[in-house]
């Protein structure tokens, strides 16, 4: 027996497809495309049987949601594995094998599970079904390859197209287009991504089971049935904001002048708190420039934590928030408001219509005369922009951005906040205090005019 396979299922029994995906070995290799290509059960196979050629291996297999994991994995491997073989732990979800290999089993809830993976080690690392994880998990999941064992860090991934992480894994492994140079997440090499694409037929078994099914995929809309049937992933759209570019709507940070607008936009709740800086120029191009997210904050630690990041001298012509920090309290009669002003931050209450704020960011991010977009984002506010590039449009309201996952929703809330809100361009300055503005660049390496580096 090799690495590739186990003895609890014989790895003759796998696709050519499958098999090429046990006998990958670069540090990151994506599985998948089409429907119903065997992904998930290549992952069980290619994570028991690691663990059992590999002594002192660590695995861990991670879907979106428990019900997923107990379904695909756990279930399955634990009611094949024999008890001599390996032993399953319920409430720490591992199941630790004879020679000392083990497999833990994980899903992704959000910001809360990058406080459960805090310093934990794994040499390889499974993310089934990794569309519907954003880029900031599986940057952070990268994290955890580590530790002083032999083995060599990988990183498994099975995927179709669409869902929240279409745009990052189409990015790294269908259009292979890699960060290089600058990057604050560091060089991207080509070499370390394989994807091995595969269809339903090379699920011999499924064919068996369910005949039907290809007919089934066959009958979908076409967009559909393309990303579907045949794995094509330009027919599903990524995200909802699908005019964002790096290269047209980031900025290099610069100097912001003195007599620009400021104002702060904020989403408050006690799982997160994400507040966003924007300056505003003569002309009402608005600038996104600082950016600060929290959770589990209550009220005036909130409010304290604004104020500490808003620099001295920056006049902050508005906050706007949500309507429902307006809502009174039941055990208090008081409401959030009231509470942020009395610690330093007067807010300005927002409209809280999804479509029509999520139209406006859109026509902000649309061209304006110049050919330059209404609203631009500092490279610092690197959250902002990986949110709003892993946000869908709402399944059943494509004119809406969808609500989950939730983690996403949050730094987009507060920039729909602020642009449904009424702000006004920066007079010019006063005579005698004009700055000399020479040129700043864009990510793309295009310069932009009549801005102060």
């Amino acid at each position: 027996m090799t690495e590739e396979g186990s003895v609890l299922w014989d790895p003759g029994e796998a696709s050519a497809r499958q098999r090429e995906f046990f006998m990958a070995r670069a540090p990151f290799i994506a599985y998948g495309g089409a429907k119903g290509g065997g992904k998930t059960w290549a992952v069980r196979v290619k994570a028991v049987g690691g663990a059992l050629m590999n002594p002192g291996l660590r695995v861990l297999i991670m879907r979106r949601t428990y019900p997923e994991l107990e379904e695909n994995h756990i279930g399955p491997i634990v009611r094949t594995v024999p008890p001599e073989i390996g032993s399953y732990v319920a409430a720490t979800r591992r199941m630790t094998f004879f020679n000392g290999s083990s497999v833990k089993f994980g899903h992704w809830a959000g910001e809360v599970s990058e406080l459960e993976y805090q310093g934990q080690e794994f040499d390889w690392i499974f993310i089934d079904e990794a569309t519907q994880f954003t880029e900031r998990s599986f940057n952070y999941l990268k994290g955890c390859l580590r530790g002083v064992s032999p083995f060599d860090k990988r990183m498994y991934l099975t995927c179709n197209p669409g869902g929240v992480g279409h745009t990052w894994v189409k990015r790294l492994f269908i259009d292979r287009d890699y960060r290089r140079g600058g990057d604050p997440e560091g060089d991207e090499d080509p070499k370390d991504y394989v994807f091995i694409p595969a269809t339903v037929e090379d699920n011999k078994f499924l064919l068996k089971s369910s005949p039907h099914y290809l007919k089934m995929l066959s009958q979908m809309p076409e967009n559909v049935r393309r990303a579907y049937r045949y794995g094509d992933w330009d027919a599903l759209g990524g995200s909802y904001f699908s005019e964002l570019r790096r290269d047209r709507h980031m900025y290099e940070p610069f100097r912001i002048p003195a007599h620009w607008r400021r104002y702060r936009a904020m989403d408050y709740g006690l799982d997160m708190l994400a507040v966003l800086w924007v300056a505003v120029d003569e002309d009402g191009r608005s600038f996104v420039y600082r950016e600060w997210t929290k959770e589990k904050l209550i009220v005036r630690d909130a409010a304290r934590g604004i104020l500490e990041r808003t620099l001295p001298g920056e006049e902050i012509d508005a906050t706007f928030a949500p309507p429902d920090l307006w809502s009174t309290q039941k055990d208090t009669g008081r409401t959030m408001e009231e509470i942020f002003r009395e610690n330093g931050v007067a807010l300005t209450r927002a409209d809280n219509s999804r479509v029509q704020g999520h139209m406006l960011v859109k026509d902000m991010l649309a061209s304006r005369e110049d050919g330059r977009p209404g609203l631009l984002i500092s490279r610092d506010c690197s959250r902002l922009f990986a949110d709003m590039t892993a946000i869908q449009a709402d399944g059943d309201n494509p004119n809406d951005a969808a609500k989950e996952p939730h983690e996403v929703t949050h730094t987009v809330d507060a920039l729909r906040y602020y642009c449904v809100s009424r702000t006004a361009p920066a007079d010019p300055p006063r005579s005698g205090e004009e700055e000399e503005l020479p040129e700043f660049s864009f990510l793309g390496g295009e310069p932009g005019r009549g801005y102060l580096l």
